[in-house]
């Protein structure tokens, strides 16, 4: 039995209004609570496989550990003090502390606070000012309108919409990627829709590129076929043609008819100069083809967990590229719907202002530098240390990565002796370097070439 209800009149409370509605809500339970315990006996009597003791899912097997991210996993379990991670590529200081440029705290305070929906490409002034980023501000393709971008979550992001988008629209369905590449690449086309071949690019011997298998496979492979290249900074390899190279490739890709889909992920990470990491887009640009570009700001602004990219279409004409931004626009839709807008405002924030674009270069160029630095630093540890071997190429390559020429058993051995995280390939991050770390790294790189095959 219930307490005697409160009076509704005239100066009853609020509070007695609100007790009186509770009470006649805990009444109805009550009344039909008989009911529901004679239903729930019905219920439970009956098995059926909702109450079993199988699960729907029990044949799922578990995944492997993703073979770059699962090294920070690995990593993050180990308790020992003198542990490095070399896995993942995120920029670190001399401190091994995550860096936060001193210009997004500006651009935070200056960037849009809408949080409304952005329409299904994305925010305009990204788009546009991610397209002269690497474009350059005085391209054709741009002021012909010839160029329609999207933007994207990051660097995977723009990748997979541009992958899906050949799928649907594009008469070849098989697309070239270096060997070695990303290993991202791979799945990334193959769930979009394309066939997955490779071409040479890494030559293991010399631990440079392997330019003449490089222009073989592309001269063999069929006309109109895509192929990805890295812009710069080529991931895992830090392995770039020349720019007369590249020159070569243009002209071959262009004879057969090859579709050029660049992966820009470090453009001034790479040299520290935003016009010397983007000239072999430019270039194929500035030839009046076609191509397809997908940008990342996740390295060269910080902005990793922001996950801001764009995807860069160059068309022949202004019609057809309002036809294929139509169509993008459908690929999207099902996909996330539209994108996120916080970190593009940052972005658009920083490179429509000219002084804070300058600050940007200079903060740019400084992590470039002391990524250039521990190149020089390790180089130098190795060859005061005389491990066997010619290591000039860790200071011939470029970018984030370095492809040490390391086994996966000597892997292997620095991570269970030295508690040196990296990939089983043998890359590194050189961003993940200090002055301080240099000499561990050394020191594990020389035991494991003189004491693992």
């Amino acid at each position: 039995m219930h307490p005697q209800l409160p009076s509704l009149g005239a100066n009853s409370s609020s509070t007695d209004r609100r007790l009186s509605a509770l009470i006649r809500h805990l009444e109805g339970s009550s009344s039909s609570s008989s009911a529901m315990e004679s239903q729930n006996q019905t219920i439970s009597a009956s098995a059926t496989s909702a109450f079993s003791d199988n699960s729907v899912f029990g044949h799922v097997v578990r995944a492997p550990e993703d073979a770059i991210l699962g090294v920070t996993v690995a990593y993050n379990k180990d308790p020992s003090p003198v542990k490095l991670n070399l896995g993942v590529g995120a920029y670190r200081t001399e401190e091994g502390k995550p860096l936060v440029l001193t210009v997004l705290q500006f651009a935070l305070i200056c960037s849009s606070r809408v949080k409304e929906y952005l329409p299904i490409v994305g925010l305009a002034d990204f788009n546009k000012l991610s397209a002269k980023l690497i474009f350059g501000a005085d391209s054709p393709a741009i002021r012909e309108n010839r160029v329609t971008t999207v933007q994207c979550l990051s660097g995977t992001g723009s990748l997979r919409v541009g992958a899906e988008f050949l799928a649907k629209h594009y008469h070849q369905r098989t697309i070239y990627i270096p060997q070695p590449t990303w290993g991202n690449h791979v799945k990334i086309f193959t769930l979009a829709g394309l066939s997955v071949k490779t071409y040479s690019y890494y030559d293991p011997a010399t631990r440079g590129l392997n330019f003449q298998g490089l222009l073989e496979d592309l001269g063999s492979a069929p006309s109109g076929a895509i192929v990805l290249l890295h812009a710069c900074a080529h991931n895992p390899t830090g392995v770039d043609p020349t720019l007369q190279q590249w020159e070569q490739i243009r002209q071959l890709m262009r004879s057969k008819g090859l579709l050029p889909f660049f992966d820009s992920a470090y453009q001034g990470f790479a040299s520290g100069s935003l016009d010397a990491d983007a000239q072999s887009v430019r270039m194929f640009v500035a030839d009046g083809g076609e191509c397809l570009a997908a940008q990342s700001y996740a390295k060269n602004m910080g902005l990793y967990g922001e996950r801001v990219g764009a995807l860069s279409i160059v068309c022949k004409t202004a019609d057809v590229a309002g036809r294929v931004e139509s169509q993008l626009k459908l690929v999207i839709r099902p996909m996330y719907s539209n994108p996120p807008i916080h970190g593009a405002s940052i972005v658009a924030t920083i490179l429509k202002d000219r002084n804070m674009f300058n600050e940007w270069t200079i903060e740019l160029k400084a992590m470039a530098d002391r990524i250039i630095s521990m190149r020089q630093q390790l180089f130098d540890a190795l060859c005061a240390r005389g491990t066997p071997g010619d290591w000039s190429h860790i200071v011939k390559q470029i970018g984030m990565f370095t492809f040490t020429g390391l086994n996966s058993q000597q892997v292997t051995f620095m991570t269970k002796e030295y508690h040196i995280y990296l990939t089983s390939d043998g890359r590194i991050s050189m961003a993940g370097l200090s002055s301080k770390t240099v000499p561990h790294l050394a020191d594990a790189i020389h035991a494991a070439v003189t004491r693992v095959a």
